[in-house]
């Protein structure tokens, strides 16, 4: 089965998370939290383009987000599928800066159970 990386979420989720700081300033944060000094600005800018991380890159990025390498890979042989009402809340979740971990889990959780409720509703 061929994958591939979803380079548009990836690229919007650090947008969505970087807000209104700048590039410089969140690789300088993205490097602090992952105790490693391989995030550039440029190598940011380019990611937000839609170009594709080395695979370094991108399991550091993920750390940063706070989500599983596995939201981004997509299998060739399906079509790529619209990012869903419950996804964009969980992903504006995920990148909070405000928000510990433990609130962010607790957020999410409600938001599945809001989302399943939906789900065995609509089948009703």
């Amino acid at each position: 089965m061929n994958s591939t990386l979803n380079s548009e979420l990836l690229a919007s989720m650090i947008k969505s998370k970087r807000g209104k700081k700048g590039l410089r300033e969140t690789a300088d944060e993205i490097n602090q939290e992952t105790g490693h000094k391989i995030i550039s600005a440029a190598t940011l800018s380019r990611i937000e383009q839609g170009n594709l991380p080395d695979v370094e890159t991108f399991i550091r990025l993920c750390k940063w987000l706070r989500v599983s390498t596995d939201e981004f890979v997509t299998s060739k042989d399906t079509v790529q599928k619209e990012i869903t009402e419950k996804d964009k809340l969980v992903y504006q979740l995920r990148s909070s800066q405000e928000l510990d971990a433990d609130s962010i889990n607790a957020m999410v959780a409600m938001v599945d159970m809001a989302f399943g409720k939906l789900k065995k509703s609509a089948k009703k």
